[in-house]
């Protein structure tokens, strides 16, 4: 019976990977700077790992900014854009690479970045690879091989992480009419089938191949398209081991397709899906290896060793001990660095920390589940068993978790508090007379560039070097002058800039009860981009408002209208660890009534346009269609629980990002935001399509710019997006604004491209008045 893993967190436990990436991208450090820093962090994590007791230790699970545009570059799937920057400015690969994930402005060039999108059902966000009718594949870039060989050289024999070919495939997207991904797979498989060669000759063992897709829905082509490869790599490199992986879901109706599958091993995820081992086991050949993922990789709570015992027993009456591996669910990608890091009582107490585990912690929980099936009667592993059942009771009998009056307020729940006044009809017209804003309405989605003063200062407020009085006033200085430059350059809605808010979960997190925090429980989200989720241990209530203060004194400030900004019960809930023992529609519900209940006083004070983001409704979606609709009903339920306590001349709004919307198009129409913001610029408004055909009722902001990348649009590329929008959308019902909150960006860069859309606005508004003028 051997452990493994199947991938570990590649920030560093104290982010040293994106400091090192952000400071090589500024231009503060050289190439090789950057490249001893990840060097640094790949070592640390194989040393750990194998300190642990790990058999299998992965490789090429490191990323500098993702793991699908990895696969991208190491196949060659590079789109022509990008060729320039080596072929005319003879720059190194990497900067080609991050050129893909970020876009390239300088050096007389201008290209924009590629598609971002959520990885299925997660928080993490993939860079979309790009596929052409005549696509070529090559192997351009070698680093699975060189970080394999980088390890075999420190003494550690790793298992490197490749993501399957045709999941990789089907992660992807067509940019030609006329043919479908999947037909790639045959120019595509002989690059896989070359690395996994030269990795056999570098005497690698098992290679990791995830195919995630195995969880999904799959049609006859997609299939056939997977047995096709399977068969393919194992006439071509039979003395390899591979052990197909899939994760975040259950096989299905796709078993006998994974077990009939020439591969040595097949992993499986048992904590979202322990009731598919029974069937996992009846059909997986005798053969064949079977990987329990028995640890959760996406959440934080300890494992209950008996829970897992129950399984490895389960299997073991099935399978000898040497056909059985021991894993996580997933990737420990999703799951923060070291418990340990976490050092402040004020910040995590310590009976909360006695009910978690992060990677570190994890990759021990997988060694002590086979030493306590191995050698269950020895003192040590009652010792084990002990504590760790003597803390699952202590989360399950806590007073802190329960409280009677949240239970009673979600019981009394009707189809009332979901429903506003009026339909959407009746309202627009009430909010036209009541605002008075102008044709293509501009605002932006709420924050505003976070400086690295603004960072001291709450730094500095925590540590007691700045008094709370002293705090306010550089937070007031910083709003006001956002507000004062908001309306020096012409923007119709304001926002307050969200100065005082370190994260648009964590913020209202720590306001509500029933939430706890970390001081370095950091996941990356996308690129550097890291975010420390709230963790949700008990029921949700609303002690006292959360935003009035700051709200009112912005609005204060201006004439023109500011924007309440809020963050969506769904989106709380799904951007935060969540407590496992009750379902998460119950704990949506408690997070909506609390939301609602800051709605209802932001009205009272005077806000009558209210921003309630749920970016995250899309990436909650189940991985099955059949499952969609019970999921899409409570969370849509949810949302409107938190908007619906206003008048019909309140404007309601909410941002969703990076997400397909064709499927759910019904949904989020049945959201009855009276104006959504929405992802577009990166996908060139392509996005739109499925509103236009839906004949979407409200209206709608999509995004004229990509805050994701540092370049800055010019005046024209933001009219020529208007102008696909308003081919879809009438025109009367489009507002324009970033794609995104601009909290990450530099001051600089965002002054520039708010003036720019602000005058492309414009520029809108004299074409249609001439338009007017001339019937």
């Amino acid at each position: 019976m051997l452990t493994h893993n199947l991938g570990y967190p590649r920030i560093g436990s104290k982010r040293q990977l994106k400091k090192a990436c952000e400071a090589y991208w500024a231009g503060k450090i050289p190439l090789n700077d950057l490249q001893k820093a990840a060097a640094e962090v790949r070592i640390t994590n194989w040393k750990l790992q194998k300190d642990a007791g790990l058999d299998l230790i992965p490789s090429n699970d490191f990323s500098f900014y993702d793991q699908v545009l990895d696969m991208a570059f190491t196949v060659g799937a590079i789109p022509d854009r990008y060729h320039e920057i080596l072929t005319k400015l003879n720059k190194p690969e990497l900067d080609l690479y991050f050129a893909m994930a970020r876009g390239y402005q300088k050096d007389g060039l201008d290209i924009i970045a590629m598609e971002m999108t959520k990885w299925f059902d997660t928080n993490y966000h993939y860079i979309v690879p790009e596929f052409t009718r005549e696509q070529h594949f090559k192997l351009f870039s070698t680093k699975v091989l060189d970080e394999f060989k980088e390890a075999k050289h420190l003494g550690v024999l790793t298992k490197p992480v490749l993501l399957g070919p045709v999941s990789f495939l089907l992660l992807g997207k067509e940019k030609e009419n006329g043919f479908h991904r999947i037909d790639l797979l045959k120019q595509l498989l002989p690059v896989y089938i070359d690395i996994l060669k030269k990795l056999e000759a570098l005497n690698a063992n098992w290679v990791q191949l995830d195919e995630p897709f195995l969880a999904m829905d799959l049609d006859q082509k997609e299939k056939e398209a997977f047995v096709w490869a399977y068969k393919e790599i194992k006439k071509q490199v039979p003395g390899v081991k591979t052990l197909l992986t899939t994760y975040f879901g259950a096989l299905e109706d796709n078993l006998e397709l994974a077990a009939d599958l020439p591969v040595c091993g097949l992993h499986v995820d048992l904590v979202r899906h322990p009731e598919q081992l029974d069937a996992i086991l009846s059909k997986i050949p005798g053969n064949m290896t079977l990987s329990l993922g028995l640890v959760d990789g996406r959440n934080i709570w300890k494992n209950d060793y008996q829970s897992s015992l129950q399984l490895i027993k389960k299997a073991q009456k099935k399978k000898d001990d040497d056909r059985l591996l021991i894993g996580p669910s997933c990737s420990l990608l999703h799951s923060p660095c070291d418990l340990e890091e976490e050092t402040n009582e004020n910040s995590l107490d310590t009976t909360i920390k006695s009910w978690l585990a992060f990677a570190r912690q994890k990759v021990t929980e997988i060694t002590v589940l086979k030493t306590l099936t191995l050698d269950s009667d020895s003192p040590q592993s009652n010792a084990l068993l002990e504590e760790n059942q003597a803390a699952i009771s202590s989360k399950a009998d806590s007073s802190r978790i329960h409280k009677p009056s949240v239970q009673e307020a979600v019981a009394k729940l009707s189809p009332a508090h979901s429903q506003r006044q009026s339909p959407f009809s009746k309202r627009t017209k009430l909010q036209n007379e009541h605002l008075h804003l102008p044709l293509f309405a501009t605002t932006t989605i709420g924050s505003f560039p976070q400086t690295k003063e603004v960072r001291q200062w709450r730094s500095q407020l925590k540590r007691g070097v700045l008094t709370e009085n002293q705090y306010n006033e550089r937070i007031k200085e910083a709003t006001a002058k956002a507000i004062q430059w908001q309306e020096e350059i012409g923007l119709d809605v304001l926002v307050h800039g969200e100065f005082e808010r370190n994260d648009m979960v964590e913020y209202f997190g720590e306001q509500l009860e029933g939430f706890a925090f970390t001081q370095n429980g950091w996941v990356q989200s996308y690129g550097s981009r890291c975010v420390k989720p709230p963790i949700i241990y008990g029921d949700v209530t609303r002690p006292a408002s959360m935003t009035m203060f700051w709200t009112q004194y912005a609005q204060s400030l201006t004439d023109r209208p500011v924007k309440g900004m809020l963050t969506g019960p769904v989106t709380i809930l799904q951007w935060s660890f969540v407590r496992n023992d009750q379902p998460r529609k119950v704990t949506c519900q408690q997070i909506a009534l609390a939301i609602r209940e800051e709605v209802k006083d932001l009205e009272k004070a005077g806000i009558h346009i209210i921003q309630i983001d749920e970016p995250a409704l899309r990436e909650g979606l189940p991985l099955r269609q059949a499952d969609w609709d019970h999921y899409l009903r409570w969370a849509v339920e949810c949302f409107r629980i938190s908007a619906s306590a206003v008048a019909d001349s309140t404007q309601i709004h909410t941002h969703m990002c990076y997400s397909e919307f064709n499927d759910i198009i019904t949904h989020i129409a049945a959201m009855d935001a009276d104006v959504i913001t929405i992802e577009c610029s990166r996908s060139q408004m392509e996005l739109l399509d499925a509103f236009g055909q839906f004949n979407y009722p409200n209206e709608i902001g999509p995004g004229v710019y990509d805050i994701h990348s540092p370049r800055v649009p010019s005046i024209e590329e933001m009219i020529t997006l208007i102008q696909k929008a308003k081919a879809v959308i009438p025109q009367n019902q489009l507002w324009v604004n970033p794609d995104c909150g601009l909290k990450t960006r530099a001051w600089e860069e965002t002054e520039e491209a708010l003036k720019r859309m602000v005058n492309a606005a414009k520029v809108l508004r004299k074409e249609v008045a001439a338009e007017l003028a001339a019937q």
